[in-house]
């Protein structure tokens, strides 16, 4: 029998949408976001000679360039403010998540709640800034390597570039940050979505340019076209899956009266880290390799060029380092969303069991058994879906865009959207039926 919440969100249509204000305001709001995003990808850095880093980057697009690119919305193409996009930032959270595990001091900054919270997010952003002012010299330098990129080389382009690539990804974290709060879905994530749905036009019309032009066989295209169609399903398909445990709860008596005990289940998602994997993965190999890119274009030593050929998209070394880090991800990510202590409490104090198991650390041990097995399903898919496209899109040498990581952001991104805004429905259609509820309750009187 389908519950309450199941019920309404089949009867969620346009009407009502139309009543729930706050999500209609928390959807512009957002689309307005977004909108300031995108403005800001067509912004360039002072000092930069458009034709030529054109030039540059055009023989580059392919390979880590055009990956970062397509973080970046476009925005490295243009050289723009903001090319650096959020990539410093997931860097930085990445190492302080890391560093929260192993420093008894973060540690204890998280366990005291919103506060504790709070300076652990000033210390990220402290971080990011550190982070991206590296990656923006680093950029700075490799521009000025470029022939005829820079029209004025020397410490105040280096430093305007600096300044101003920094600012640029700090407002972006900002603008992130409000978007969570004040909008529908994770703001990071919804940036980076809106930054390939926006270049993924121009990355499909290449590809039929390629295509007409003999340098893509047309087999070539209807491959890459069955492959993202099939990808897209495995993607909803894996997404969606879980691993229910049955729990029940004892018989309780209340007065006079015996209650039959009630039986639910405890939903365990088979990828409960999400994205993020791919994303944090992404991060930490496109920071090192694009600032090797860069500084390999003008006269640079043999072992940065080799570097930068090593980490170069396609190569086995880059998809190694890239399937091992998915993995860590999707493993280090679900130990810090999903506790199965935590959990078994949770159970425990509200009297439901696992049939067979006997509460409490044995049933946190069941719940962590069975989440091993199934992270490690959700890793491989996550690696498959990850590597393959990009292993077939590199040696097809077409747009990133195309590839599985860009396939994996938008589908994902797009179905937590989804959720929330289903939430916000189901909370305002909640409420109607209490208003109600009160208003019948007073005529009776």
């Amino acid at each position: 029998m389908a519950s309450a919440a199941e019920q309404l969100a089949r009867n969620l249509n346009f009407s009502t949408f139309a009543k729930a204000k706050d999500l209609q305001q928390r959807i512009w709001f957002t689309l307005g976001a977004l909108l300031v995003y995108r403005l800001g990808t067509y912004i360039p850095i002072p000092g930069i000679d458009g034709n030529a880093f054109a030039a540059t980057f055009d023989r580059a697009q392919t390979g880590i360039f055009g990956m970062f690119n397509m973080f970046a919305g476009g925005a490295v193409e243009r050289m723009a403010i903001f090319a650096l996009n959020l990539i410093p930032y997931i860097t930085a959270s990445i190492v302080i998540q890391v560093m929260t595990t192993a420093s008894p001091t973060l540690e204890a900054l998280k366990k005291e709640g919103e506060s504790g919270r709070r300076k652990i997010n000033q210390y990220t952003r402290y971080l990011a800034v550190i982070f991206c002012a590296l990656q923006a010299y680093g950029i700075a330098v490799g521009l000025e390597a470029s022939d005829g990129v820079v029209s004025n080389p020397g410490w105040f382009f280096r430093i305007s570039t600096v300044v101003t690539l920094v600012g640029g990804t700090m407002f972006l974290m900002w603008l992130g940050e409000q978007v969570t709060s004040r909008g529908v879905g994770n703001g990071i994530s919804l940036i980076i979505f809106a930054g390939i749905v926006a270049t993924l036009p121009a990355a499909i019309a290449q590809t039929l340019e390629l295509s007409r032009t003999g340098a893509l066989p047309t087999i070539g295209v209807v491959a890459l076209l069955v492959l993202a169609i099939v990808v897209i399903a495995i993607i909803v398909f894996f997404e969606r899956a879980q691993r229910k445990l049955l729990v029940q709860y004892p018989k309780r008596q209340v007065g006079n009266k015996m209650f039959q005990g009630d039986t639910s289940h405890l939903p365990l998602k088979l990828n409960t880290a999400g994205v993020i994997p791919v994303i944090f993965a992404s991060s930490l190999l496109l920071l090192p390799a694009t600032m090797a890119s860069f500084a390999a274009q003008g006269d640079a030593p043999g072992w940065l060029t080799t570097v930068a050929a090593v980490l170069g998209r396609g190569q086995p070394v880059y998809l190694a380092i890239f399937a091992s880090l998915i993995f860590f991800f999707a493993f280090y990510y679900t130990s810090i969303v999903f506790n199965p202590t935590e959990t078994a409490d949770n159970l425990k104090k509200s009297g439901g069991f696992i049939p067979g198991i006997r509460p409490g650390e044995r049933t946190a041990q069941h719940i962590d058994y069975v989440l091993t097995r199934i992270t490690i399903v959700g890793a491989i898919y996550l690696t498959l879906v990850a590597l393959i496209p990009e292993v077939l899109v590199s040696q097809l040498n077409v747009s990133a865009f195309l590839g599985g990581t860009s396939l994996l952001i938008m589908v994902t991104v797009t179905l937590d959207t989804i959720s929330q805004v289903q939430s916000h429905l189901i909370a305002q259609q909640y409420e109607g039926l209490v208003k109600k509820s009160r208003l019948g309750g007073r005529r009776k009187k």
